[in-house]
């Protein structure tokens, strides 16, 4: 009795000495060397763990970075100095960092959008969209209860006087958490340099449209007829503007529409152009009057 359970302790033994063997071998021929610069890059990382760079996390957008797969200037989070300090440690160029910026597609806010109903319930957005849509007629429209601004983990968005939130391009990272928290779909991440803002989201035209508020767009088309071929479409009544033609983007578009559901954000390139652009749009339509009329639907 004694002699087996001696027996069957060697064994076992042995067999795990062997595994440990394997093991310590296997370790040793199939160990994956991390580059020494990992944590450092990811110390000089803000950590913010956000995913606007494209990447999972901090760690993940650091082992492109030590790859060469990316440039610092992805990181959309990191201060000017830092991203030169990241540049400066690698010996890369920083890259040319195009900046994206949460959007909203409505500015129907208080004493705009009509309100068919007060709702009193949990004051959230995804709540009120429970509970028969919220109280705006618009059942596309912001609900202005501020899912968007708690939501936001660099206090980029904050309400407005009229129930909308509004973006500070400054501190917004376009991390995305705007447009998962809105029940709407309101928000978009665009480039910063996209100054042509569509600020509607119904489907509706004409009367039925404007019924609901009065900024919404009315599916006239006049902004499409009026910008560079292909800048412009409308599609499901609503114009659409072709983030690959931003060079061709100007305020004439915004001139005619009859509601102002389409803006012209001013960025820095052109903030001498808009008002010398919107005369020559006015003299070109006193010139031919006829293109004033509102378009075939």
């Amino acid at each position: 009795m004694i002699g087996s359970l001696a027996t069957g302790a060697l064994i076992l033994g042995g067999l795990g000495l062997l595994f440990g063997i394997i093991l310590a071998v296997a370790h040793r021929l199939l160990k994956v060397e991390e580059d020494p610069r990992l944590e450092q890059v990811e110390d000089l990382l803000p950590g913010s763990n956000c995913g606007a760079c494209g990447e999972p996390g901090c760690r993940a957008f650091a082992e492109r970075l030590v790859a060469s797969d990316r440039a610092p200037s992805g990181c959309t989070v990191s201060s000017p100095e830092g991203i030169d300090a990241l540049a400066s440690f690698l010996g890369v160029e920083a890259g040319q960092a195009h900046k994206r910026v949460a959007r909203l597609h409505c500015a129907g806010g208080l004493g705009r959008a009509r309100q068919m109903a007060d709702y009193e319930g949990y004051e959230s957005c995804a709540g009120a969209a429970l509970s028969g849509g919220g109280g705006k007629s618009c059942a596309w429209g912001c609900l202005g209860l501020a899912d968007c601004d708690r939501a936001c983990t660099f206090s980029a968005i904050t309400m407005s006087a009229d129930r909308l939130p509004v973006v500070n391009v400054h501190l917004c990272t376009a991390c995305g958490d705007c447009v998962q928290a809105c029940p709407k779909d309101l928000f978009e991440i665009l480039p910063l340099d996209m100054p042509l803002l569509v600020q509607c989201k119904t489907p509706l035209a004409s009367d039925a449209a404007r019924a609901l508020c009065t900024v919404a767009c009315d599916a006239c088309g006049r902004c499409a007829q009026d910008a560079p071929e292909g800048l412009i479409t409308m599609q499901n009544n609503l114009p659409v503007v072709a983030q690959d033609l931003v060079q061709l983007a100007t305020p004439v578009p915004t001139v005619r529409c009859p509601t102002g559901a389409i803006r012209w954000v001013p960025i820095a390139q052109f903030q001498d152009r808009p008002t010398a652009l919107r005369e020559d749009a006015k003299d070109a339509a006193r010139a031919n009057p006829s293109a004033t009329r509102p378009a075939a639907r």
